[in-house]
């Protein structure tokens, strides 16, 4: 069990002794490919040295997995929570209890099965974060419990001392039952085709495929040459529709299943002035975003997912690993906006109407566009004078990329704008995507105003809200120089006082 601060047992324990099967497997896991392929390459070779290196490749990862779990001490005192670990260089962590921002637990199918979980203690300095791996399940929500209490604990304010000069004891608050954002509803699946997020996974699988098919045993140069005879006795147009509805049923699959597997049980709690999120079928994932750091929220609503009505949400926070940390699967847009006031605490900077930019912000969408397909029909024609191949290639992909470029062109613009409502700064901003970015003018710690040369021609500038949260900058494209400053001035005001003076 966890030693509770300040008792007498305030020395060193070790993390479950169930880590002393968890690391190994983990070991022979990660190792199991080179060790496979050195096998291979041996046995091609010459088999003598077969006696020593077989159980050299089963006895090391047994070895270096039992390491960490000799190793690795930690203790839970008055002020700290501190670990210790190495074994030749010897590492001691620590952080003060009143600085814990976030107390994430994870559990791979593995840990689950073993009855453990991985804690990861985060303090809002820079990336670094204490990791426990693995502590029993009770000892897990223990030290979460009890880190966040006592977070909640050091903000409380302190009672005045009386006119005697004692000081009466602090009244204790009521600890809010935890309230429940949003759950999984499996009738939230229907978005999971059109989000795309999963598709670099497949074309990674494709590549993987294309780069050792050669090798596989069942695959060679006669039989890539039969199967291209067996398919070429069809229709051209057949076989592009047999590989159509292929595809698309492997997308389906394939988008279903990882969303499935990601969002398994999927609860959004506010408890202990945090957002909690937990989901995950194999891999359980307990994420923990202190709620006081949290400066904003963005809402992301992809091109295909928009044809459906959905959208997503994360929150913009300091001290938290990447800065980002999105709450929702993709999930109808009105769940995501009511969710995102929720956090926001103020209803409105997610549905208001942006301000527009005008006739120049949209002719430099356009033109920033235009300025890719001309780009793309260059590099093309350059191909067509080296290669000699159909000029109405060139062409074809010359008007193909101009009708691109004005689509998209006009989407961006459609996208862009800016809003300043009450305490929240508002951007929009995207091209196929549509995003909306809201930040906590109290969030905004300088500003950037930027011109490039073609700007300056036209008087047009890049506002840049610089904050210590999400990944932080937000970026208010192609507005007018002066709106630019009247913005930020309204926003923090004060800030640009100096600047605003005539010299």
């Amino acid at each position: 069990m966890i030693p509770a601060p300040g008792s007498p047992g305030e020395g060193w324990s070790r993390l479950s002794p169930r880590k002393l099967l968890l690391d190994p497997v983990k070991a022979i896991g990660q190792a199991i490919v080179p060790v496979v392929v050195a096998l291979i390459g041996i046995s091609q070779s010459d088999t003598r040295f077969w006696p020593f290196v077989f159980p050299l490749v089963v006895i090391a990862p047994l070895l270096f997995g039992a390491l960490p779990w000799l190793t690795t001490h930690y203790r839970l005192t008055d002020s700290q929570i501190q670990v210790r670990s190495g074994v030749l260089n010897k590492t001691t962590s620590t952080a003060p209890l009143d600085r814990v921002r976030s107390v994430d637990l994870e559990a791979s199918l593995l840990h689950r099965v073993l009855g453990l979980q991985k804690v990861q203690v985060g303090t809002g300095v820079d990336d670094d974060r204490i990791t426990l791996d693995a502590l029993r399940l009770a000892d897990a929500q223990a030290l979460r419990t009890t880190l966040l209490r006592r977070r909640e604990a050091e903000q409380q304010a302190p009672v005045p001392a009386a006119e005697d000069g004692t000081v009466a004891p602090a009244p204790v608050a009521p600890v809010p039952a935890p309230a429940l954002l949003a759950r999984i509803d499996w009738s939230w699946l229907r978005f999971a085709p059109f989000s795309l997020a999963r598709l670099v996974l497949l074309a990674g699988a494709v590549g993987v495929v294309a780069q050792f098919g050669d090798d596989l045993p069942i695959w060679n140069e006669e039989t890539a040459t039969s199967a291209w005879q067996w398919v070429t006795q069809f229709a051209v147009a057949m076989v592009a529709l047999a590989l159509a509805v292929g595809g698309l049923v492997l997308w389906l699959v394939v988008s279903v299943a990882g969303y499935v597997v990601q969002w398994w049980g999927f609860r959004l709690v506010r408890e202990h002035g945090s957002l909690h999120l937990t989901s995950g079928l194999f891999t359980t994932r307990s994420i923990t975003v202190e709620e006081a750091k949290v400066r904003g929220v963005e809402l992301v609503d992809p091109l295909l997912m928009r044809l459906v009505g959905g959208a997503e949400l994360s929150t913009l926070a300091t001290g938290v690993e990447d800065g980002v940390t999105q709450v929702l699967p993709p999930c109808p847009r009105e769940v995501a906006v009511g969710v995102g006031e929720s956090v926001l605490d103020q209803p409105g900077p997610l549905t208001a109407p942006l301000v527009e930019h005008g006739p120049r912000a949209h002719r430099r969408a356009w033109f920033r566009q235009l300025v890719n397909a001309v780009d793309v029909t260059v590099v093309v024609a350059v191909a067509w004078w080296f290669l000699d191949f159909s000029w109405l290639w060139v062409l074809g992909v010359a008007v193909t990329a101009l009708l691109l470029a004005a689509a998209a062109g006009e989407a961006s613009y459609r996208h862009l704008g800016h809003a300043l409502h009450e305490r929240h700064l508002v951007a929009g901003s995207g091209t196929l995507a549509r995003v909306r970015t809201v930040l906590e003018t109290d969030g905004i710690i300088g500003w950037v105003v930027s011109q490039s040369w073609w700007q300056r021609r036209i008087g047009l500038a890049d506002l840049i809200a610089t904050t210590a949260a999400g990944t932080e900058r937000v970026l208010v494209r192609d507005v007018r120089l002066d709106v630019a400053v009247a913005l930020a001035d309204r926003a923090t005001p004060g800030l640009l006082t100096d600047f605003l003076e005539p010299v």
